[in-house]
């Protein structure tokens, strides 16, 4: 039997009995316009549009599509839209159950159909990543020649785990997580819709913030939780959710944390200062407590590159580039995944030495400069490469370190009024210890310290 998204049987029991399937299951958009979120991609014209047929089609006919977003984003939920509104035949395969001679079956069943009586055929592909190389190679000449158009969802990152000939031949479509509005549009939907909890129970605004941050972001994530609650506040003969029913039946305790108010600044305040402060347990706890509440990853990678650079600086120079690689990742990965390398981050730089001394150096710097402090630039130092400069006196009498033996010259680099000012003063935490030897060594040798 070929393999299908919704089979008949199925689907007939559903319309009969609703509340049979899963409520994520029965709030599942019918057309794309009930799409809740990536509405970059629903724009029209564009590729899911005309894979449901709105367009000519012809000769430049939709093409393949691949998927990449994070669970619960609406990749199945877009397949099943277009299962559900095309006139094409649809078969669905999953990369954790089918192997190559699934994927030959469908592409003769989809020459088949082509040739038989003119049906084209839209193959969607769950979890792409999953095949093998050779699995993924068996798709190519289905897809070069249209045979089929592919719709291959994925949660990983596809230039890592679908081969290159595969990607030029398709759309790569990313689809991002959904915002608390998006996820809170759907809720509400779901309690009042028919095909939802038809308004047979309501939800309180605490109980609803707290659904948001442990849904972060999935759908489905989110209505499994709504169905759960609203079972349990009515065996209560409860006509609201609350935040108390909520909690017990998701078994996660709500976090006080408002990520548009006090908390949000509080606690990424008590964040920074725990690392300054080299306290890695309580940096930790504050870490968790920003995650737990749903707070931006992208919003914590940020403190903490400016954390590596604002209190541990030279003192650590790998401090930088480790939270930079940090915000990097947690870009590409988001939750949960992401809270390993925020954690990763934090210990490194809660346990770096400290040292304040290159924010100490650009902040005196910068006074000096708002106070006026500035001057010419030494006519030695000005650019002598356009004609005229020499007669101005430009670059005249400028000395080449790397023509002298030590590399290093004996000249005045600093505005006159400058000439004396030192703005850098390196302490000797960690590996700012090498720092304090070298400026120590320079400044005698630009003549400004004589020993």
């Amino acid at each position: 039997m070929e393999p299908d998204l919704f089979t008949a049987a199925a689907e007939e029991r559903q319309e009969k009995d609703p509340t049979s399937s899963p409520l994520a299951v029965r709030m599942r958009p019918r057309t794309l316009d009930e799409v809740v979120g990536q509405q970059h991609l629903l724009k029209p014209g564009s590729p899911l549009r005309r894979l449901v047929g709105e367009g000519s089609g012809g000769p430049a006919g939709p093409s393949s599509v691949i998927l990449w977003g994070p669970p619960g984003t609406g990749k199945t939920t877009l397949a099943y839209v277009v299962s559900k509104a095309t006139n094409k035949r649809f078969v669905e395969l999953s990369a954790i159950t089918a192997g190559v001679k699934e994927v030959r079956a469908v592409i003769d069943g989809a020459r088949r159909a082509t040739g038989g009586y003119g049906k084209e055929t839209v193959l969607f592909l769950d979890e792409i990543h999953r095949f093998s190389k050779a699995q993924q190679d068996s798709l190519l000449p289905a897809v070069e020649n249209r045979w089929v158009t592919l719709i291959a969802a994925t949660t990983e990152n596809p230039y890592f785990s679908v081969i290159s000939p595969l990607l030029s031949r398709s759309l790569l479509l990313t689809l991002e997580p959904l915002t608390d509005d998006d996820v809170r549009g759907l809720l509400k939907r779901a309690l009042t819709d028919e095909r939802g909890l038809k308004n047979a129970v309501g939800l309180s605004d605490e109980a609803a913030d707290h659904l948001l941050r442990i849904a972060g972001g999935d759908a489905r994530r989110a209505l499994t939780a709504l169905e759960a609650a609203a079972g349990a506040a009515l065996d209560k003969d409860e006509r609201e959710i609350s935040l108390t029913t909520l909690e017990e039946t998701v078994d996660r305790a709500a976090v006080t944390y408002d990520r548009d108010g006090d908390q949000h600044y509080d606690v990424a305040s008590a964040l920074i200062k725990s690392i300054r402060g080299s306290d890695v347990d309580a940096a930790l706890h504050y870490l968790a407590r920003m995650v737990e509440a749903g707070e931006d990853p992208r919003f914590i990678a940020r403190r903490l590159m400016i954390s590596a650079s604002e209190d541990i600086g030279l003192a650590d120079p790998n401090a930088l580039p480790i939270a930079v690689a940090a915000a990097q990742a947690v870009a590409m990965i988001g939750f949960p995944e992401a809270a390993l390398t925020l954690s990763h981050a934090t210990i490194a730089l809660a346990l770096a030495p400290k040292s304040n001394a290159a924010t100490t150096a650009i902040g005196a710097a910068l006074d000096d400069v708002r106070k006026g402090l500035a001057g010419p630039v030494p006519a030695h130092l000005r650019d002598g490469h356009y004609k005229g400069a020499a007669k101005l006196g430009h670059a005249q009498g400028y000395v080449y370190p790397h023509d002298l033996p030590e590399g290093i010259a004996e000249q005045q680099y600093a505005p006159d009024a400058l000439k004396d000012r030192e703005y850098y003063t390196p302490t000797r935490h960690g590996g700012e210890a090498r720092y304090a030897d070298a400026v120590e060594w320079t400044r005698q040798h630009l003549g400004r310290r004589r020993s």
